[in-house]
């Protein structure tokens, strides 16, 4: 056990996939600044974060970086910012990667964010090794940044900082990908690699380290952070708890995008700032702000992203409209 209780005030966004099989939404935005329910989906894990009790924010990034650089005064897609969204700071600060990159900063809500630019791509352990002087000596909670979760957090922070592990994982009973054999709270295998087990739970892509990860992690390379999590399994470190609790939703295609914004009520289905035609029919369909729905056009089973005008007479069925 610790010697005492830490409380995690960090949280690390992974931002810097390319999205492939979002394309072609991810040709305009990187997957995790896709709208979903008028926010960046980024954002929403942000909120999620910030309600267990995180205070500090970092993000790594690679694919169409300066669609996260947005000026103070503007908010996303050119809107007024809803609850604050990621601004430039204004005071051009910069902070050093582990590697030498450049973090900008910036601002969410009044609390800090770091952004680490990855001109290559070092991968989910090259990635956090990267921002090793940024975690510093604390504890950080991890949050894949192309997912939508509501799942309590805070019992994975509290599940962590009650324990021995150097890391623990996020996990849920359900679903297709159950690669994550565990007992009594500690992962024994992951994929059968160590040759231990058969997986039971699907890890949620959500975890929480302390800082001694990093010392499993090569320096400026591209690889994995899997790796170093069998290494701590082999060593009784890497726990790992479930939460069935909330909704979980991996957004990696246009199927389950859609699927989203049907099933989960985020906000109000169409944007207070769009444009809907009197003789235009909508049903079952997320509209953004700034869009124009013209006369006598039908939009059924779709979401129309910021700015989007479907003309008059236009038909628009089980579709993302995002030009």
């Amino acid at each position: 056990m610790p010697d005492k209780a830490r409380v995690i005030r960090k949280a690390f966004l992974l931002g810097a996939g390319l999205g492939t099989r979002l394309r072609p939404l991810t040709d305009i935005l990187p997957k995790p600044l896709v709208p979903l329910f008028h926010r960046p989906l980024v954002e929403w894990a942000m909120k999620a974060c910030e309600e267990a009790g995180v205070t500090e924010f970092a993000i790594n990034t690679h694919h169409l970086p300066e669609r996260w650089k947005i000026p103070r005064r503007q908010g996303y897609g050119g809107q007024a910012a809803d609850g604050g969204w990621l601004m430039a700071d204004g005071e051009g600060r910069v902070c050093k990667g582990g590697n030498g990159l450049v973090a900008e900063n910036a601002v969410w809500k009044g609390k800090p964010v770091s952004l680490f630019q990855e001109p290559v791509l070092l991968e989910t352990g090259g990635g956090i090794k990267n921002i090793e002087a940024w975690v510093g000596d604390d504890d950080v909670l991890v949050h894949n940044g192309d997912i939508y979760s509501s799942m309590p957090l805070e019992k994975l922070m509290a599940a962590h900082e009650a324990s021995g592990n150097v890391v623990t994982l996020a996990l849920r009973s359900d679903g297709v990908a159950k690669h994550i054999a565990i007992e009594d709270g500690q992962v024994l295998d992951i994929r059968k690699m160590l040759g231990k087990a058969e997986g039971t739970h699907v890890f949620s892509g959500i975890y929480v380290f302390s800082p001694s990860l990093l010392e499993k992690i090569p320096a400026g390379e591209k690889v994995s952070v899997i790796p170093a999590f069998l290494e701590l399994a082999k060593e009784g470190k890497l726990g790992g708890v479930v939460l069935d609790e909330g909704l979980w939703f991996d957004l990696g295609d246009a199927e389950s995008y859609l699927a989203a914004h049907r099933e989960l009520g985020l906000a109000e289905a169409i944007h207070a700032d769009a444009v809907i035609s009197p003789e235009a029919v909508v049903e079952r369909s997320v509209i953004g702000p700034g869009a124009v729905v013209g006369a006598g056009a039908v939009v059924r089973d779709s979401v129309l992203w910021p700015g989007v005008v479907v003309k008059e007479g236009a038909v628009v069925e089980g579709e993302i409209v995002c030009r």
